[in-house]
Protein backbone atom coordinates (compact mmCIF):
# COMPACT_ATOMS: atom_id res chain seq x y z
CA UNK A 1 0.00 0.00 0.00
CA UNK A 2 0.98 3.24 -0.70
CA UNK A 3 0.72 5.10 2.54
CA UNK A 4 2.57 8.36 0.97
CA UNK A 5 -0.35 8.75 -1.46
CA UNK A 6 -2.82 8.17 0.80
CA UNK A 7 -1.70 10.52 3.56
CA UNK A 8 -1.72 13.24 0.81
CA UNK A 9 -5.03 11.98 -0.75
CA UNK A 10 -6.45 12.57 3.42
CA UNK A 11 -4.88 15.83 3.60
CA UNK A 12 -6.75 17.07 0.81
CA UNK A 13 -10.22 15.53 0.86
CA UNK A 14 -10.69 15.02 4.22
CA UNK A 15 -9.03 17.87 5.97
CA UNK A 16 -8.89 21.03 2.93
CA UNK A 17 -11.86 20.19 1.27
CA UNK A 18 -13.62 20.26 5.00
CA UNK A 19 -12.35 23.47 5.90
CA UNK A 20 -9.32 22.99 7.95
CA UNK A 21 -7.00 25.88 6.43
CA UNK A 22 -4.62 26.39 9.21
CA UNK A 23 -0.98 25.74 7.45
CA UNK A 24 0.84 24.59 10.40
CA UNK A 25 -2.26 21.71 11.09
CA UNK A 26 -1.93 20.76 7.22
CA UNK A 27 1.87 20.26 7.00
CA UNK A 28 1.53 18.59 10.34
CA UNK A 29 -0.95 15.83 9.36
CA UNK A 30 1.38 15.43 5.83
CA UNK A 31 4.36 14.38 7.85
CA UNK A 32 3.16 12.51 10.60
CA UNK A 33 2.83 8.99 9.70
CA UNK A 34 -0.81 7.85 10.95
CA UNK A 35 -0.27 3.94 9.84
CA UNK A 36 2.66 3.56 12.40
CA UNK A 37 0.42 4.54 15.37
CA UNK A 38 -2.15 1.83 15.14
CA UNK A 39 -1.89 -1.79 15.23
CA UNK A 40 -0.71 -4.05 12.34
CA UNK A 41 -4.56 -5.24 11.74
CA UNK A 42 -5.66 -2.12 11.29
CA UNK A 43 -3.23 -0.55 8.94
CA UNK A 44 -4.93 -0.35 5.70
CA UNK A 45 -7.41 1.70 6.83
CA UNK A 46 -5.05 3.94 8.53
CA UNK A 47 -5.70 7.40 6.40
CA UNK A 48 -9.48 6.13 6.72
CA UNK A 49 -11.91 8.99 7.63
CA UNK A 50 -12.70 7.14 10.79
CA UNK A 51 -11.48 6.36 14.48
CA UNK A 52 -9.85 3.15 14.58
CA UNK A 53 -9.22 0.61 17.45
CA UNK A 54 -5.66 0.72 19.43
CA UNK A 55 -6.70 -1.58 22.50
CA UNK A 56 -7.21 -1.00 25.79
CA UNK A 57 -11.14 -0.18 25.09
CA UNK A 58 -9.68 3.23 23.32
CA UNK A 59 -9.28 4.73 19.68
CA UNK A 60 -7.40 6.71 17.40
CA UNK A 61 -9.55 9.43 16.73
CA UNK A 62 -10.49 10.36 13.30
CA UNK A 63 -8.28 12.68 11.12
CA UNK A 64 -10.75 15.24 10.95
CA UNK A 65 -11.77 15.68 14.25
CA UNK A 66 -8.38 15.90 15.41
CA UNK A 67 -7.40 18.54 12.58
CA UNK A 68 -10.77 20.36 13.68
CA UNK A 69 -9.59 20.76 17.63
CA UNK A 70 -6.29 21.51 16.37
CA UNK A 71 -6.99 24.29 14.19
CA UNK A 72 -9.60 25.74 17.30
CA UNK A 73 -6.51 25.65 19.86
CA UNK A 74 -4.87 28.33 17.36
CA UNK A 75 -1.37 26.74 18.01
CA UNK A 76 1.78 29.16 18.04
CA UNK A 77 5.31 27.71 17.16
CA UNK A 78 6.16 28.84 21.18
CA UNK A 79 3.31 27.71 22.81
CA UNK A 80 3.78 24.66 25.81
CA UNK A 81 0.20 22.47 25.51
CA UNK A 82 -0.88 19.62 27.45
CA UNK A 83 -2.69 16.64 25.88
CA UNK A 84 -4.83 14.48 27.76
CA UNK A 85 -5.11 11.45 26.82
CA UNK A 86 -1.78 10.28 24.92
CA UNK A 87 -3.52 7.13 23.09
CA UNK A 88 -1.72 5.90 20.11
CA UNK A 89 0.26 8.96 20.63
CA UNK A 90 -0.38 9.90 17.18
CA UNK A 91 -1.74 13.71 18.22
CA UNK A 92 0.97 13.82 20.16
CA UNK A 93 3.32 13.64 17.15
CA UNK A 94 0.82 16.12 15.51
CA UNK A 95 1.31 18.40 18.42
CA UNK A 96 5.26 17.94 18.51
CA UNK A 97 5.81 19.44 14.89
CA UNK A 98 4.29 22.47 15.55
CA UNK A 99 4.39 23.76 19.02
CA UNK A 100 7.84 23.93 21.85
CA UNK A 101 6.81 21.17 24.08
CA UNK A 102 4.25 18.64 24.77
CA UNK A 103 3.18 17.08 28.02
CA UNK A 104 0.73 14.41 27.73
CA UNK A 105 -1.06 12.16 30.65
CA UNK A 106 -2.44 8.68 29.27
CA UNK A 107 -4.44 6.75 31.89
CA UNK A 108 -2.94 3.00 30.80
CA UNK A 109 0.30 2.62 31.36
CA UNK A 110 0.12 0.21 28.49
CA UNK A 111 -0.17 2.49 25.91
CA UNK A 112 1.87 5.40 27.23
CA UNK A 113 4.42 2.84 27.25
CA UNK A 114 3.64 2.13 23.24
CA UNK A 115 3.43 5.50 22.16
CA UNK A 116 6.40 6.43 24.31
CA UNK A 117 8.35 3.76 22.12
CA UNK A 118 6.96 5.07 18.98
CA UNK A 119 8.05 8.59 19.41
CA UNK A 120 11.03 7.97 20.94
CA UNK A 121 11.83 5.94 17.78
CA UNK A 122 10.50 8.85 15.44
CA UNK A 123 13.28 11.02 17.60
CA UNK A 124 11.20 13.27 19.01
CA UNK A 125 12.49 15.65 21.47
CA UNK A 126 9.84 17.94 22.83
CA UNK A 127 7.27 15.45 24.34
CA UNK A 128 6.98 14.06 27.99
CA UNK A 129 4.53 11.44 28.69
CA UNK A 130 3.33 11.09 32.58
CA UNK A 131 0.62 8.37 33.43
CA UNK A 132 -1.92 8.98 35.77
CA UNK A 133 -5.35 10.87 36.51
CA UNK A 134 -5.48 13.22 33.17
CA UNK A 135 -8.57 15.21 34.81
CA UNK A 136 -6.04 15.77 37.89
CA UNK A 137 -3.90 17.62 35.28
CA UNK A 138 0.17 17.65 35.19
CA UNK A 139 1.60 16.59 39.00
CA UNK A 140 3.66 19.70 38.74
CA UNK A 141 1.29 22.39 40.63
CA UNK A 142 3.37 25.79 39.72
CA UNK A 143 3.29 24.67 35.73
CA UNK A 144 0.82 26.39 33.18
CA UNK A 145 0.30 25.68 29.48
CA UNK A 146 -0.22 27.62 26.60
CA UNK A 147 -3.71 25.50 25.34
CA UNK A 148 -5.20 22.17 26.80
CA UNK A 149 -6.49 19.42 24.35
CA UNK A 150 -8.52 16.54 26.25
CA UNK A 151 -9.16 13.98 23.56
CA UNK A 152 -12.07 12.41 25.53
CA UNK A 153 -15.25 13.25 26.40
CA UNK A 154 -15.93 15.38 29.81
CA UNK A 155 -19.03 15.66 31.79
CA UNK A 156 -18.05 19.42 32.52
CA UNK A 157 -14.69 21.24 31.93
CA UNK A 158 -12.55 19.62 34.89
CA UNK A 159 -11.32 22.43 37.74
CA UNK A 160 -7.77 21.70 37.44
CA UNK A 161 -7.28 21.92 33.88
CA UNK A 162 -9.10 25.35 33.59
CA UNK A 163 -6.46 26.28 36.73
CA UNK A 164 -4.06 24.92 34.62
CA UNK A 165 -4.54 26.90 31.84
CA UNK A 166 -2.49 30.39 31.28
CA UNK A 167 -4.69 33.74 31.29
CA UNK A 168 -5.72 34.08 27.47
CA UNK A 169 -5.04 30.30 26.88
CA UNK A 170 -7.57 27.97 25.11
CA UNK A 171 -8.43 24.59 25.41
CA UNK A 172 -10.49 22.50 23.43
CA UNK A 173 -12.70 19.46 25.12
CA UNK A 174 -15.47 17.62 24.47
CA UNK A 175 -18.34 17.97 27.11
CA UNK A 176 -21.47 16.16 27.46
CA UNK A 177 -22.65 12.76 28.13
CA UNK A 178 -20.90 9.25 28.01
CA UNK A 179 -21.84 8.87 24.68
CA UNK A 180 -22.45 11.99 22.78
CA UNK A 181 -20.84 14.91 23.38
CA UNK A 182 -20.32 18.85 22.03
CA UNK A 183 -16.65 20.29 21.33
CA UNK A 184 -16.11 23.01 23.38
CA UNK A 185 -13.54 25.39 23.06
CA UNK A 186 -12.32 27.20 26.39
CA UNK A 187 -10.49 30.66 27.08
CA UNK A 188 -9.52 31.96 30.19
CA UNK A 189 -10.01 35.36 30.56
CA UNK A 190 -8.25 38.39 31.98
CA UNK A 191 -10.69 38.05 35.14
CA UNK A 192 -9.91 34.22 35.81
CA UNK A 193 -13.82 33.09 33.95
CA UNK A 194 -14.58 31.07 31.77
CA UNK A 195 -15.57 31.89 28.10
CA UNK A 196 -17.17 28.97 26.04
CA UNK A 197 -17.88 28.76 22.82
CA UNK A 198 -19.16 25.40 20.89
CA UNK A 199 -18.14 24.27 17.78
CA UNK A 200 -20.47 21.26 17.22
CA UNK A 201 -21.55 17.80 18.17
CA UNK A 202 -19.08 15.09 18.73
CA UNK A 203 -18.61 11.36 20.42
CA UNK A 204 -15.26 10.40 21.97
CA UNK A 205 -14.65 7.80 24.66
CA UNK A 206 -15.88 8.67 28.19
CA UNK A 207 -12.87 10.97 29.90
CA UNK A 208 -12.33 8.40 33.26
CA UNK A 209 -11.19 10.08 36.69
CA UNK A 210 -11.73 12.17 39.67
CA UNK A 211 -12.94 15.32 37.84
CA UNK A 212 -14.59 13.16 34.80
CA UNK A 213 -16.51 9.64 34.68
CA UNK A 214 -16.03 6.69 37.00
CA UNK A 215 -14.54 3.60 35.20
Amino acid sequence: MDFELARKRMVHEQLELRGITDRKVLDAFLKVERHLFVPENVKEYAYEDCPLPIGEGQTISQPYMIALMLQHLNLDENDVVLEIGTGSGYQTALLAEIVKFVYSIERSETLAKRAKEILEDLDYKNIKIYVGDGTKGWPEEDISFDKIIVSAGAPDVPEPLFNQLKVGGRMVIPVGSRHYQTLLIVTKMEDLSMKKEFAGGCTFVPLVGEYGWNG
